[in-house]
């Protein structure tokens, strides 16, 4: 190790790279950017087109699926799917891997050149797919008239944040809108013989605005602009309309006025939509953290100056809340972590000279990881929080084993220098066996794919970022420091061996001294992990825990095809449930289509009368009983929100009526599978669509064509744009509309259409024929689908699952229509085979690296034998805490396998040295128990020290980081003091059944100790 003889000559080249690092460390953090999740943009995008009241079949004709057939054809699109409901249209796009940013600028580019020449469409989104959000505050103006607030908005809240440099845009919604409505009377064009169409052209040139040519001869050669453009309502008034007998004004035809818009805000705030809501987007350069405090700070200078009376200027939500208060409860657990490592070292070591050496470590290890943060470009958010969290409680591992080695080197009389270079190299293969162990765990969870696969492969990252710096710091700083800073206590006459040590050679001794000894300890071992499992159903599980921060997001899914007012009542009705939640202050709800996403503050401060999980419990209760009244279908937290029925099936084909037909048929078989209860269909609601039957004969006898009866229909539902004008420079729609709205039947049929021969009631040329259409249309590919979905009642998953499928092999479907199985089963079993496949490459991994490191196949293991009891202690943990299994806690378990490695990789490394220095195997498990207890006892007590305040944390992040480091505390505790039995138990079968002394077995003679021990 000529590099280790370098470093430890070279001290203060180390001492600069030290000093280098605390500043490059410093600077880093103020350069990383803090936010809630990494800036990921996947491969995939979303488009969103609003088109008021229309009808979901009209949506799909009209806007859907041109746009489908468009997006289809673009060269690297591999799926697209879409979601059509009244009046809103929802498409996904999947892109071939890498090409999202690229395909996704040609969708938008499709997307808002079609829909621009479509008169329905309200408002068109499109956007990649990916965590980076537009807008990351929210305020809302609330509690006035809604003319004065909309004022306020645009006037005071809109240019004043757009004028801080932290701030992007800003977006308002549910402003009071004008437009200037043409409401034409039919009898008065009828009186003077005109042509709606005619009309609607002169208005048009009654509002334009055009360069007609140049004046070349003259200086300068000016152009020649014509500008008629209409400035007041007066203006519109007074459009002349050629007639017959002369010109008339508009207004002898028309009622010209300035009328407010209908609110098209898809929010409510407690069940009201009058409310502006406010989004503030972030400059790139600058932090959600550093907007935040901007943005408050500009808002108490608008507070002071008296401009907010008669309604409330409240704060929503501001993400950078959560951002801060989970790096500060990172930093605190870093400090209380660094100080509980030091007390434990003080109470182990008894020096105050070591103890410091190894604090050094933390802060440069710290800074170091920061460092490399920076560089790969890497921010403060959730995920690398969480990887600082698992990463700071193993920080000091390393140096802990490093510095006891050389400590005991030195207490055994070796010079400085020596014992600082022997000490160093008999525990360097266990030091980077056990950090590699638990780096290349995570290795493998990259291969999941898709967005976990993404967000996993940075929290690996991370944590090997955490450790790789742990490690470099501990071979550098600690023999530099070791050698002439570290010194020994005063020497005792003689050094008695503790009690703990004496009991624990006493069983180890017992434990290795006969085949059948070592059997009975991992058989008695093997039985607790068995019997643990049965503890399993006490274990409560979620997919993520609730972040308690006196705020909750909840998804509530509604019935499929539900019309606007039957939304509107049931967010009506969920106000009115919420706002009788104790400690409930304010909820919005975004409509999403089949999603109501809900948003729900909650009292703070001295004001709080409950816990938040009581809260959030009875939230969910009052909800969900709403299903028995209401098209409600489930509440769930938003983090937990996405799970569908356990059973669907998708019927594909093209016609509505032989779908439900099948759909009808398939139903009532699968209604017969013992444990399928409430089976639906994702089009049970349907609207009635009336559709016109031409009488041809009456038309060709009244001298008319069928277009001519199609422009006259479409003509009487008259409701078109024609564009806009700027009324105090201000641009406001122009909308034209009949005086009198067609709304029923009878008023369509009973219209007068001229004719050459008089006027005929339309019902002469038409009939009307009702047929009904789905309220939501589903199409993948471009192909439509139903679902049918179902949920099962006591009953195995896999049984249901295995009998569905056979009910869709048997079942035979017409030509052209296809069934098939899908839903969560479908993404249950794929995500489960990939866990399984991941977990079992992790283990191979791990093997893999221990096998190199002792080279020997057999070794990894034994070591590999303590996995499962870290489960039992993981279980009593979980059981003892009455913490949730969660993706949080999970991922814990997985960390824990790494790092409940190392113990047993420090043992049988120290096993193998004695046993290559002569010593016979009971002999050398003894030996290497006593002389790794110690590192090992420090070791896992810093570990849980580092982890214990994130155990115990409150606040945002103490919720949500809690069960990862209750799993790694009780599963680590358990496990180490398992290993130190179970190991040389497990050494001894092995060795004993002849697969790990190489070569020709000698029968070993009994050691002194286990003489004596018979003796006794």
């Amino acid at each position: 190790m000529n590099w280790l003889n370098f470093i430890v000559k070279r001290k203060i080249l180390v001492g600069l790279m030290v000093v280098f690092v605390l500043i490059l460390g410093y600077y880093s953090i103020l350069k990383l950017d803090k936010e809630l999740l990494p800036s990921v943009q996947f491969d995939g995008a979303f488009v969103e087109i609003g088109a008021g009241e229309m009808a979901a079949i009209e949506v799909e004709r009209t806007i859907t699926t041109p746009l489908e057939s468009q997006i289809q054809s673009i060269e690297g699109v591999e799926g697209v799917s879409s979601t059509t409901n009244i009046g809103r249209t929802s498409i996904q796009v999947m892109f071939e891997r890498g090409r999202g940013e690229e395909l996704f600028k040609e969708v938008e580019s499709i997307v808002n050149s079609t829909t621009a020449s479509i008169p329905s469409v309200k408002d068109v989104f499109a956007g990649q797919i990916g965590t980076s959000q537009s807008y990351e505050f929210f305020m809302d103006v609330s509690g006035g008239s809604m003319e004065e607030m909309t004022a306020f908005a645009k006037d005071v809240i809109e240019p004043r944040l757009e004028a801080l440099p932290e701030v992007r845009d800003v977006l308002l919604s549910g402003l009071v809108e004008n437009e200037v409505s043409i409401e034409f009377s039919r009898e008065k064009m009828l009186e003077k013989g005109l042509d709606i169409t005619y009309v609607i052209g002169a208005i048009q040139q009654g509002n334009s605005e055009a360069t007609l040519g140049e004046l070349s001869g003259d200086k300068d050669s000016p152009s020649l602009r014509w500008n008629t453009k209409l400035e007041t309502i007066e203006d519109v008034k007074n459009i002349k309309i050629p007639t017959q007998t002369g010109f008339i004004n508009l207004e002898e035809v028309a009622e010209v006025s300035l009328v407010p818009l209908e609110n098209s805000s898809s929010v409510w705030k407690n069940g009201s939509k009058d409310f502006i809501f406010i989004q503030v987007g972030r400059s790139s350069e600058y932090t959600q953290i550093e907007m935040a405090e901007a943005i408050r700070a500009e808002i108490q200078q608008i507070r002071d100056e008296d401009v907010i009376t008669g309604f409330e200027l409240t704060e929503m939500v501001a993400q950078a809340d959560y951002v801060k208060e989970s790096i500060d409860g990172v930093t605190s657990n870093i400090l209380i972590g660094g100080i509980i490592a030091v007390v434990i070292l003080l109470l182990f070591l008894r020096n105050i000279r070591a103890t410091f050496i190894v604090g050094l470590t933390i802060p440069t290890s710290v800074l170091l990881t920061f460092s490399a943060m920076w560089i790969f470009d890497y921010s403060f958010n959730l995920l690398t929080l969480i990887g600082l969290g698992l990463g700071i409680g193993m920080m000091v591992d390393s140096a802990i084993v490093i510095l006891e080695s050389i400590y005991r080197k030195k207490e055994q009389g070796l010079d400085k220098f020596a014992a600082v270079i022997e000490g160093t190299k008999e525990v360097a293969t266990a030091v980077i066996a056990s950090m590699l162990t638990t780096i290349v765990v995570f290795l493998p969870i990259g291969l999941l794919g898709g967005e976990m696969g993404t967000f996993m492969i940075m929290l690996s990252a991370v944590v090997a970022i955490t450790l790789i710096s742990s490690v470099v710091v501990s071979f550098t700083l600690i023999p530099s420091l070791s050698e002439n800073f570290l010194k020994l206590g005063k020497k005792k006459k003689e050094k008695k061996t503790g009690p703990l040590l004496r009991s624990y050679s006493r069983i180890v001794s017992w434990a290795v001294k006969k085949k059948r000894y070592s059997f009975a300890v991992i058989g008695l071992f093997f039985l607790m992990f068995a019997g643990s499992l049965a503890l399993v159903t006490k274990i409560p599980m979620t997919i993520m825990p609730d972040m308690l921060n006196r705020y909750a997001e909840v998804m509530v899914t509604v019935e499929t095809g539900l019309s606007t007012e039957e939304k509107e009542e049931l967010i009506s009705e969920m106000n009115e449930t919420l706002s009788q939640v104790q400690d409930v202050e304010t909820n919005y709800v975004m409509d999403m289509g089949t999603m109501l996403y809900t948003i729900i503050n909650m009292t703070k401060g001295e004001e709080i009368t409950r816990e938040q999980k009581e809260v959030n419990e009875e939230i969910m209760r009052s909800l969900r009983e709403l299903k028995e009244n209401f098209p409600l279908k489930d509440a769930q937290a938003a983090m937990s929100a996405g799970g569908g029925s356990p059973v669907q099936v998708n019927i594909s084909g093209d016609s509505f009526e032989e779908l439900q037909a099948i759909a009808d048929d398939f139903i009532s078989e699968l209604s017969d599978i013992e444990g399928i209860v409430a089976v639906n269909n994702s089009i049970e609601r349907t609207s009635v669509e009336q559709v016109i039957e031409l009488k041809t004969s009456e038309i060709e006898k009244a001298g008319l064509t069928q277009p001519q009866i199609k422009q006259f229909i479409e003509q009487s539902f008259l409701q078109m744009p024609l564009g806009e004008m700027t009324i105090n420079e201000e641009n406001v729609p122009m909308m034209v509309k009949w005086d009198e709205k067609v709304e029923k039947q009878t008023e369509l049929l009973d219209l007068k259409v001229p004719t050459p021969s008089g006027e005929k009631s339309l019902a002469t040329f038409i009939e009307l024929k009702s047929v009904n259409t789905p309220n939501q249309i589903t199409h993948n590919d471009g192909e439509r689908f139903i679902s049918i979905s179902a949920d099962i009642e006591g009953k195995d998953l896999g049984a249901i699952n295995r009998e569905v499928s056979k009910l869709i092999e048997d079942f035979n479907a017409p030509s052209g229509y296809t069934v098939s199985v899908a839903g969560d089963l479908e993404a249950q079993q794929e995500l489960m085979k990939e866990m399984l496949l991941v977990l079992g490459l992790a283990i191979f991994l791990v093997y893999f690296v221990m096998a190199v490191q002792f080279n020997h196949l057999i070794h990894p293991i034994v070591v590999m034998s303590v996995i499962p009891m870290t489960i039992v202690g993981v279980i009593l943990g979980l059981v003892i805490t009455g913490r949730e299994l969660s993706i949080m806690s999970g991922m814990g378990v997985i960390m824990l396998i790494g790092i409940v490695l190392n113990n047993a990789i420090l043992l049988i490394d120290r096993t193998n040295q004695l046993r290559r220095e002569g010593y016979s195997v009971s002999d050398a498990l003894v030996e290497a128990g006593e002389n790794r207890i110690r590192p090992i006892l420090m070791t896992t007590l810093t570990t849980v020290g580092g982890m214990l305040p994130l155990a115990l944390a409150s606040g945002t992040s103490g919720n949500y980081q809690a069960p990862m480091a209750t799993v790694i505390i009780s599963g680590l505790l358990f496990a180490t003091l398992i290993t130190l039995v179970l190991i040389p138990a497990s050494y001894r079968l092995f060795d004993s059944l002849g697969k790990i002394g190489k070569g020709r077995r000698k029968k070993e003679k009994v050691s002194t100790e286990e003489v004596a021990e018979q003796a006794s």
